[in-house]
């Protein structure tokens, strides 16, 4: 069967929320999951869906996965892809199976004519970024993201 690289559906919210959980657990904060299968399953059947999710399947197996959005870049007048997440768990890593989806993304993004493609990594996630690396992406380390979230926000949302 080998490997090969598909569009999520809403079939796919439970093996997706699985991925989630490794993820959340191997980026050491599995209490900040609230996500479930049915909500990702309402958001991927609605009208206007708030992601795109591709699944790698390795011999009949999920494997690996890759959550996605759009942005938008001001500079060159142009959308952009924005990848939220990519997680391959430890059993099957060393298989191609990142730079797979590393690349059916970036076909995703040229075929969309988009500008430019995006994420962020942790900053102690040193095999992530060699990974990233090798594949020619460049960190901005001049940028710091910032974020308001839970009471802060609604804190601004009423000021």
């Amino acid at each position: 069967m080998g490997l090969s690289i598909r569009f999520a559906t809403a079939q796919d919210a439970e093996v997706i929320v699985g991925f989630i959980r490794e993820l959340a657990d191997y980026e050491r904060e599995p209490e900040a999951v609230e996500v479930t299968a049915a909500i990702l399953r309402a958001q991927m059947e609605s009208d206007d869906p708030p992601f795109e999710c591709l699944i790698a399947d390795l011999d009949g197996a999920a494997a690996g996965f890759a959550l996605f959005f759009r942005n938008y870049s001001t500079w060159r007048g142009r959308p952009g892809l924005f990848l939220e997440d990519l997680f391959v768990p430890e059993r099957y890593r060393r298989r191609g199976i990142g730079r797979a989806l590393l690349g059916r993304l970036a076909a995703i993004s040229v075929e969309r004519g988009y500008g430019r493609m995006e994420w962020s990594v942790l900053d102690w996630n040193k095999p992530a970024q060699d990974f990233y690396r090798s594949l020619d992406a460049t960190p901005m380390d001049e940028w710091t993201i910032w974020r308001l979230s839970a009471a802060a926000l609604n804190r601004a949302a009423q000021s």
